[in-house]
């Protein structure tokens, strides 16, 4: 028998068996260890060490702990967009487009965390709220547009309305469309006006997102008009809640 002494954060190393203990605490007379095997080595308590059933696995099953792991992901995720949307409006209020510019590229960053987890973890079992997001700035369509995916949204862009009636000309309608109301080329009064009065997409949902009054585009809300309407500077988690409350 080999008889060593080692200190609290001292390792034991097997290497030939992928094996490593360490002394993580030692009080009175107990010491508590860590062991880090491989899998296909069973680790148990000398007392135990009769019931070949009993181990230190997890009771979890390998799916359930992917779950798990893919809602505290997913949580993690939602708030720090949340954080970056509040420093994001802020910065608005003093022109700062370099910061600005600082804090998309992070949302670019969650992106890609997202479809690198996406790739790994299990994905929803629902499928996601399908959104077409029409908005001619490009940092607030990048914005609001990593901030949906991030709350488990399958996200369309379009930069203007003509873009947008082309996109629904070639995809089954989405859930919710999510509308600046001045545009280019078609604006956002012209494009309710022909989604209302076109066949297979007058039920669709219009959110109007704009800092205009409402009042002054001759768009009017409810029935043959915008669903709902949302001032700029958005409140990006209450429109969120929106679409989530009325799907």
């Amino acid at each position: 028998m080999l008889v060593l002494t080692r200190r609290e954060t001292e390792t034991l190393l097997f290497p030939t068996l992928g094996i490593t203990i360490e002394v993580l605490r030692i009080r009175g007379n107990k010491a508590r260890l860590g062991i880090d095997a491989p899998a296909e080595i069973p680790v148990v308590r000398q007392e135990i060490s009769g019931l070949k059933s009993v181990d230190f696995t997890a009771d979890e099953s390998p799916a359930a702990q992917l779950s798990r792991l893919h809602r505290a992901v997913r949580t993690r995720l939602d708030r720090t967009a949340v954080s970056l949307n509040h420093l994001h409006r802020r910065l608005e209020g003093h022109g700062d487009r370099e910061s600005q510019q600082l804090v998309l590229e992070v949302f670019g960053e969650l992106k890609a965390l997202e479809r690198e987890t996406g790739d790994v973890l299990e994905p929803p079992v629902s499928p996601a709220p399908r959104a077409l997001l029409v908005e001619e700035d490009e940092n607030q369509r990048e914005l609001l547009g990593g901030f949906l995916r991030l709350s488990g949204f399958d996200v369309a862009l379009t930069c203007d309305g003509q873009d947008a009636l082309d996109y629904l000309s070639l995809h089954a309608p989405p859930d919710v469309v999510l509308l600046d109301m001045l545009m280019p080329r078609c604006d956002g009064a012209a494009f309710v006006r022909h989604v209302r009065s076109t066949r297979g997409l007058c039920k669709l949902k219009l959110f109007a997102v704009s800092a205009v009054d409402p009042s002054t585009l001759g768009v009017t809300t409810g029935d043959g008009g915008i669903d709902r309407w949302f001032p700029k500077p958005i409140d990006v988690e209450g429109l969120v809640h929106a679409v989530v409350e009325r799907g």
